[in-house]
């Protein structure tokens, strides 16, 4: 955990995702129901930073918007290189197809395999490789999970944690320069955590990718290059991890 000293993340270089301004609300009922306010953020290429905060206050919401899974309404997010504000559709499913997406939900198909689940990803992002090179970096990225024996297994074969780490990685297989995660680690154990946890450094610091992560987790603070604090859809604050 961090002792309380403020200092600058470091090997992080250039911008992967910058947030400016960004206000969103949701119709409810005649009215608005405001759940972010001016909300600015920066993530570094390189960089591992988490939004925490009490339910409601606005995270999964931002989390989205970065994605280009919700429409953005006012302000400027700029993700890659590219402002996503009056972003085209053709454009916004280029951006997707460099994310890693995990989401609470593991949203696997009940008729594939883990190993087809994985493929199925490479080829939704316009990777095609061999069967022999698709096999070996199923077997690669499911060993660092300690998922490698149910390559050929089916959801309805695992439990809820294994399906948590299949859907993490189906996210990473395509080697994505920006991790968007909605509590990756909330259905794991310490150990599997922890797994998740490394893989996502090793691909975040070897790679110069960058995550954003909305976590209650406590245990995986301290990985963090920060912690930002989220209260009522503003930036309250944030913390410095130890890389």
């Amino acid at each position: 955990m961090h002792d309380g000293l403020d200092r600058p993340p470091v090997k992080a270089t250039g911008t992967a995702v910058r947030i400016a301004g960004v206000s969103h609300s949701f119709d409810k009922g005649d009215h608005k129901k405001p759940v972010l306010s001016h909300v600015d953020l920066t993530l570094k290429h390189g960089e591992l930073v988490i939004l925490t905060g009490p339910s409601g206050a606005g995270k999964t919401t931002l989390l989205t918007l970065v994605g280009t899974l919700r429409k953005l309404q006012a302000g400027s997010i700029e993700v890659l290189g590219t402002e996503l504000l009056g972003l085209s559709a053709r454009r916004q499913r280029q951006i997707r197809r460099r994310i890693g997406f995990i989401f609470q939900d593991h949203n696997l198909f009940d008729a594939l395999t883990v190993f087809q689940t994985l493929k199925l990803a490479s080829e939704l992002a316009d990777r095609r490789p061999g069967r022999s090179e698709m096999l070996d970096r199923a077997v690669e990225i499911l060993s660092a999970l300690g998922m490698e024996e149910y390559l050929h297994r089916r959801p309805g074969q695992l439990s809820t944690g294994q399906k948590q780490r299949v859907a993490i990685a189906r996210a990473l297989i395509n080697q994505p320069k920006l991790i968007l995660a909605d509590e990756p680690t909330a259905s794991l154990d310490l150990k599997a955590s922890n797994a998740v946890i490394d893989l996502i450094k090793q691909r975040i610091k070897g790679q110069q990718a960058s995550a954003l992560m909305v976590t209650h987790d406590h245990r995986i603070f301290s990985v963090a290059d920060r912690v930002v604090h989220m209260i009522d859809g503003q930036i309250a604050g944030q913390s410095f991890g130890f890389p």
